[in-house]
């Protein structure tokens, strides 16, 4: 079986502006966060992007905008030898309609568990909101909740 590292995109990938982020001009990369996924790569760990995006429900954006997004992240991450296994993202809004991929539901990640089959015991899911907690221990993964748009040298001490 693999193991992954379950990543949410906004607040821990990118800078989250506490907006929506779907314009790739406004897109940064946080400080720390490659130099994190190089070495929970070479512990042997899957990296898997796990987001809500619910401004597509709520006609903000479209799929081309958090495409393009996905595309700029996977490009940069591949730059330094990493790469993201893949991307998985909820379209709907709480407030609009009910779905089970909107985090704090975890069908995201029970997609990505039985698709690459990843050991959810031996599993992290690191997100700035206890929603991202709550998801991954839904599906057995261990929750890391971190402060938004902070990555410390002292997060990869967290994965076993």
């Amino acid at each position: 079986m693999n193991k992954a590292v379950f990543l949410d995109r906004d607040g821990v990938i990118n800078y989250d502006p506490d907006e929506y982020t779907y314009q790739l001009e406004e897109t940064h990369i946080l400080d720390g966060i490659i130099p994190f996924c190089e070495e929970v790569k070479e512990r042997g760990y899957l990296i898997i992007v796990v987001t809500n995006q619910g401004g597509i429900d709520k006609s903000v954006y479209g799929f081309e905008e958090v495409e393009a997004i996905h595309d700029y992240i996977h490009k940069e991450f591949l730059n330094h030898g990493v790469e993201i296994t893949e991307y998985y993202y909820c379209p709907h809004h709480s407030n609009l309609q009910k779905c089970l991929c909107r985090k704090p539901d975890s069908l995201m990640i029970e997609r990505a568990l039985y698709k690459y089959d990843i050991d959810p015991t031996q599993s992290y899911f690191i997100g700035d909101k206890w929603r991202d907690v709550s998801c991954g221990e839904k599906a057995g993964v261990t929750g890391i909740k971190i402060d938004v748009n902070v990555i410390t040298k002292e997060l990869i001490d967290k994965i076993a």
